[in-house]
């Protein structure tokens, strides 16, 4: 697909660079930084970066609380 963006001359003379380095297409180039910067899963699969999820000090899911219902679980938050 082609399209047309406008890039810092500085930028796009960096990818100039790159693509004469790698001996292929500015596009190329481009596409790659793309796939890297949005994630794509093409590349590698397994690189992906994963958070640690916060954990709080507690004693878990209270008896009695309903996940599913979001008035439910107002109620037991206000203490009603």
């Amino acid at each position: 697909m082609r399209t047309t963006l406008s890039i810092q001359d500085a930028l796009l003379q960096r990818a100039k660079e790159a693509s004469l380095a790698r001996n292929c297409s500015v596009g190329e180039v481009i596409e790659d930084a793309l796939r890297a910067t949005l994630g794509s899963r093409t590349k590698s699969a397994g690189a992906a970066r994963t958070r640690p999820l916060k954990t709080f000090r507690g004693s878990g899911l209270q008896a009695g609380v309903d996940l599913i219902s979001s008035a439910g679980l107002l109620e037991t938050m206000e203490g009603q």
